[in-house]
């Protein structure tokens, strides 16, 4: 697919604004990988619900020895296949975007146009000289990470790094990158937000959790009762 063009031609259709094609572009491009993404957010859902199986095994066959780590991986696919889990599903996304991300930013380069558009205060070729996208993409960058881990049973110290982490890579990265690659991650990474309220929603998936959990304890109470129950009535 040819970037420039496609950007060129989405401006022409919103009065030769280039920020508007950028920002449209971005848009149809997130929709177009759109199914991607539900299936990677689905998987990592159904990897967090399996967590606890997966650290039992784990403990089950914790001996280093090669006999009992080929069962240990034996019994993790046996696992990950009952419950629909694709453990290399989350580089999905990751694979797709950054071949756009390049394209993109070739696209801005090799075509005077993009290079020397403007969009309000930017000028698209060169960084923004107010910071505003660059920290706009580092809150829309960290708003999605701490969604997505917040809707995790159990947060790890990788994933927590991660989260607070990757805004400041992405506001070093977006300071020193044309604004519309800037721009860019904006659209993006706001979409990625929408995207996880939608399918990822912490705040569903822990009221859903946590009502399984009471569903649990209510049916231990009452087993225990009964139990309590038949022991009395034995005992008459």
């Amino acid at each position: 697919m040819n970037f420039s063009r496609a950007i060129i031609w989405l401006s022409n259709l919103f009065g030769h604004s280039y920020g508007l094609g950028i920002i449209v572009f971005t848009l149809i491009i997130r929709i177009i990988i759109l199914p991607l993404m539900i299936f990677q957010t689905r998987n990592m859902v159904a990897m967090q619900e399996v967590q606890p199986q997966m650290k039992a095994l784990q403990k089950k066959y914790s001996s280093r020895d090669m006999e009992t780590q080929q069962k240990l991986q034996a019994e993790m696919k046996k696992l990950y296949a009952k419950h629909g889990v694709h453990p290399m599903a989350s580089m999905l996304p990751l694979l797709v975007q950054l071949p756009i991300l390049i394209a993109l930013y070739q696209a801005i380069w090799r075509t005077q146009a993009l290079k020397t558009g403007s969009f309000l205060w930017l000028q698209l070729g060169s960084k923004d000289p107010y910071y505003v996208l660059p920290i706009l993409a580092a809150i829309f960058t960290f708003a999605s990470s701490w969604l997505a881990m917040k809707s995790q049973p159990e947060q790890n110290g990788m994933t927590t790094s991660m989260t607070y982490l990757m805004p400041v890579i992405i506001l070093i990265t977006a300071i020193n990158v044309p604004s519309a690659l800037s721009l860019y991650w904006v659209i993006s990474n706001a979409f990625q937000v929408g995207q996880t309220l939608l399918l990822q929603n912490p705040f569903k998936i822990n009221r859903e959790r946590e009502a399984k959990k009471q569903a649990e304890r209510d049916r231990k109470r009452t087993l225990e009762k009964a139990r309590k129950r038949a022991i009395r009535n034995h005992k008459r």
